[in-house]
């Protein structure tokens, strides 16, 4: 089997290195709960037929050995007579990638045994195993404990998640004001990322509630309950966090349209000017071009030498000519000056 790690544990001490399974399965049909003896078992990936057989020996209910199989289940805790059935969500944060990876932890927990399936190799429950076998007497209040360790472990490693989405999104701050272009993508992108921390953290508020509720009925686990507690607080701030960074993302996201659509106005103002600045120029160059065109069709007509066109033996014609020019050129410069085109 995927057997990653399994003991019997009386009164918080390892009594043994059990060399399988089902020598595991032996030693807790002799201590059992006469010696407040528990086993944890310890599995990483294991198919169907591996969770049937210890759901045979350890009577697990079959819907969350299914759950089990199936993963891909939202953090959760479900009660079957003498077996709870709970499933975690933790995370860990892919700078490189900007990703938010999600694993998946079951725990099944009876009076005398504790079982851990991890569907991913983060996160490594040894050291939690460590620290409880380095703390008996919290150990030696059996199943509850071992829950509380995986808890805090799943919830501890949230921080380092909050840590690297705060930190993109100070980037992401830098860039929306400094004009990136690709900054909308990655903003929607981190927004995914959040939404996927907030699906693995805000179901387990609801579990760690329940939890807390029934361990301070419990006055011989005092200091579990005050361990779930703190679990439950640091839940609830990362919860919080992760609202807060979605909001933020969603007000940087519309600011961010705001700074593009003003950009585009400003550009658009520009070509504007630019369109007008041309406008007066083609207007100043027409309107002399007119002025200049007028004389030289005076000229023109004058020009033609046919013999009958009148005023050609005026003797004032050719002054009449020139006065003409000059009058029809100061007519139109003034018109246009008179308008805004000179």
């Amino acid at each position: 089997m995927t057997v990653v790690d399994n003991a019997v544990y009386v009164h918080g001490e390892r009594s043994s290195e059990p060399d399988s399974l089902d020598r595991t399965l032996e030693m807790l049909r002799t201590h059992g709960q006469s010696d407040d003896g528990f086993a944890w078992i310890g599995l990483l990936r294991p198919d169907a037929d591996e969770i049937d057989r210890l759901a045979q020996e350890l009577s697990l209910p079959p819907l969350a050995v299914e759950d089990a199989v199936q993963a891909h289940q939202r953090p959760k805790l479900e009660r079957y007579d003498d077996v709870e059935f709970v499933v975690l969500r933790p995370a860990w944060y892919v700078d490189e990638d900007e990703d938010v990876q999600v694993g998946e932890i079951h725990l099944f927990l009876g009076q005398d045994f504790v079982v851990t399936v991890r569907h991913a190799d983060t996160p490594d429950l040894s050291s939690v195993r460590a620290r409880l076998e380095a703390d008996p007497s919290l150990l030696a209040q059996g199943p509850r404990a071992v829950l509380y360790a995986v808890l805090d472990r799943v919830v501890d490693d949230y921080l380092p998640v909050t840590r690297g989405l705060r930190h993109d999104i100070d980037q992401i701050e830098t860039q929306v004001f400094g004009g990136d272009p690709s900054v909308s993508r990655r903003i929607y992108q981190l927004s995914r990322e959040v939404i996927e921390l907030q699906r693995a953290v805000d179901p387990l508020r609801e579990v760690l509630d329940g939890l807390v509720a029934e361990s301070a009925d419990e006055p011989t686990h005092i200091e579990l309950h005050r361990g779930l507690r703190d679990v439950a607080d640091h839940t609830a701030q990362t919860s919080e966090s992760a609202d807060n960074f979605r909001q933020l993302l969603g007000n940087i996201l519309q600011v961010n349209a705001a700074l593009v659509g003003q950009r585009q106005n400003e550009e658009m103002r520009r070509l504007s000017e630019t369109s007008l600045a041309q406008g007066e120029e083609v207007k100043k160059i027409s309107s002399w071009a007119a002025i200049l065109f007028t004389p030289s069709l005076i000229g023109a007509i004058y020009g033609m030498n046919f013999e009958n066109m009148p005023e050609l033996a005026w003797t004032l014609g050719y002054p009449f000519a020139l006065g003409l020019m000059v009058l029809a050129s100061v007519t139109l410069y003034l018109v246009f000056r008179k308008r805004g085109w000179l």
